[in-house]
């Protein structure tokens, strides 16, 4: 009896972890306001909340700094975000390397991609400002 219970147990957790594994990517959407300026270096902070579809929700912050060819002013309202490639809330965090090309005036347009090893970030929003230029770096999104 004791052999056909160890032999059960062993099944039990044999059937777990493949099942963890088997779960494959979560789908996630980052929603979220941004402002910044640039002048050859470009900053720009806001906030959003990531939402998936287990039902997870929670607010973050974000920092975005770089440099470039780059010169303006813009904030981004209602921006929208499509993560791929996450297994886990904690893949949807972290520094994620971005680049861009933009150009606006009076009405601001973002749209990027951007990654972190294994997840990617599609980045798309409208706002207002003014902006030219060619930029790189880095796009970091923490919990709040």
């Amino acid at each position: 009896m004791k052999k056909i219970t160890t032999a059960m147990l062993l099944l039990a957790l044999g059937a777990v972890a493949p099942a963890a594994q088997a779960a494959g990517n979560i789908d996630c959407e980052l929603r979220y306001n941004l402002s910044g300026w640039s002048a050859f270096y470009k900053t720009a902070e806001g906030t959003g909340t990531i939402s998936c579809d287990n039902g997870t929700s929670f607010p973050v912050k974000i920092t975005a700094k770089g440099g470039g060819l780059t010169v303006g002013r813009t904030t981004i309202t209602d921006g929208r975000g499509k993560f791929t490639g996450a297994y886990s809330l904690n893949d949807l965090v972290g520094t994620y390397a971005a680049a861009e090309v933009h150009a606006s005036a009076s009405r601001a347009t973002d749209a990027q991609v951007m990654t972190k090893g294994d997840v990617s970030l599609a980045l798309a929003g409208t706002g207002r400002g003014w902006s030219l230029g060619v930029g790189f770096g880095k796009f970091v999104i923490e919990r709040r």
